[in-house]
């Protein structure tokens, strides 16, 4: 495979040696955001070019951009160390697992963009297949098997997360948080902005896309037990992440939120009215405090839908 190289900028004034893959157009972009993964980063590399290397249709065609989210590690040494074609980024410091895919899709140069782990999960065998349903389709996500994922605490999580996603966007989620997924770079680039910067960029591209009418495909994967120790914290982060639901959520649909909230004081206030009806022979002050409340909630639902109706298509004329 034949490599140029040349010097490129990286996040935070430094440089590294970076490769061009010449004049032809960049099919795929590789984008791993990393965090003191010195333990696993260089097997994953050799990994991936290994089996890039392999696929005719990408020879000279690709580019492997990784984001080093200010490791205090050994990672830099040991992306170095591979003695590979890799972009570096580096952010001066730990910025979030979201931020480093921002700074990757900036920065990619690919018709499609493939996000992954430098955990040693995900198997870079499944590229090529993503990059050929990329052809039909605007995302392709990776989904994980039940026996893939860690734990029954973890698979217990992760389907709620689904289901409470599948009832936001009216669609069948079958994988919200999996960080393995592909896009085709114009339109993940209508939503990079709105990505947050911490670990919930999955669950946020994934409703974004939904929400604006974008086609989504799950291809069933197997992910192998990751190397060192997981940064997501299942209390906290699992808390983020459905808190960052109901954001989107808001942003996005923000009537399916107001209408089950409205219905709720309805049917309380329905309720209470029967229950003093009956042993007061009246209607109450609360009962009417209810009724009024859920219809004051229901208009500002109303109001949130069209306010979210207006930013979405001014995010699609950006």
């Amino acid at each position: 495979m034949a490599w140029i190289p040349l010097i490129t900028g990286t996040t935070g004034g430094r440089s590294r040696v970076a490769t061009d893959a010449g004049e032809q157009a960049t099919a795929l972009s590789v984008i791993i955001p990393v965090y003191n993964e010195a333990e696993s980063i260089r097997q994953v590399l050799e990994r991936l070019f290994s089996q890039l290397d392999q696929v005719d249709e990408l020879r000279d065609r690709y580019e492997v951009i990784v984001v080093d989210d200010g490791s205090s590690d050994a990672t830099a040494d040991a992306i170095a160390s591979a003695k590979l074609p890799v972009t570096l980024r580096q952010h001066p410091y730990n910025m979030g697992n979201g931020a480093s895919i921002k700074t990757g899709i900036r920065h990619a140069r690919g018709e499609v963009l493939v996000m992954m782990d430098a955990d040693g999960q995900h198997d870079p065998a499944y590229i090529p297949q993503f990059l050929k349903a990329c052809q039909r389709y605007d995302m392709v996500v990776g989904a994980r098997s039940g026996q893939s994922q860690a734990g029954l605490h973890r698979r217990l999580a992760n389907w709620v997360y689904n289901q409470f996603a599948s009832y936001v966007t009216g669609r069948s989620v079958d994988d919200l948080t999996s960080g393995f997924r592909a896009f085709r770079r114009d339109v993940v680039r209508r939503f990079a902005g709105l990505l947050p910067n911490g670990f919930s960029y999955p669950t946020t591209s994934t409703l974004c896309l939904m929400r604006g009418g974008y086609s989504v495909h799950y291809m069933p994967i197997e992910v192998a037990r990751r190397a060192g120790k997981s940064k997501i914290s299942l209390f906290s982060d699992g808390a983020k992440f459905l808190l960052v639901i109901m954001k989107i959520c808001m942003l996005f649909s923000p009537f399916k939120i107001f209408l089950p909230v409205s219905v709720y004081l309805s049917l309380m206030g329905m309720g209470y009215y029967v229950y003093t009806f009956i042993t007061a022979h009246r209607f109450t002050n609360m009962s009417m405090l209810l009724f009024t409340t859920a219809v004051i909630v229901f208009m500002m639902g109303l109001v949130a839908e069209q306010i979210a109706q207006m930013r979405f298509e001014r995010t699609e004329d950006v």
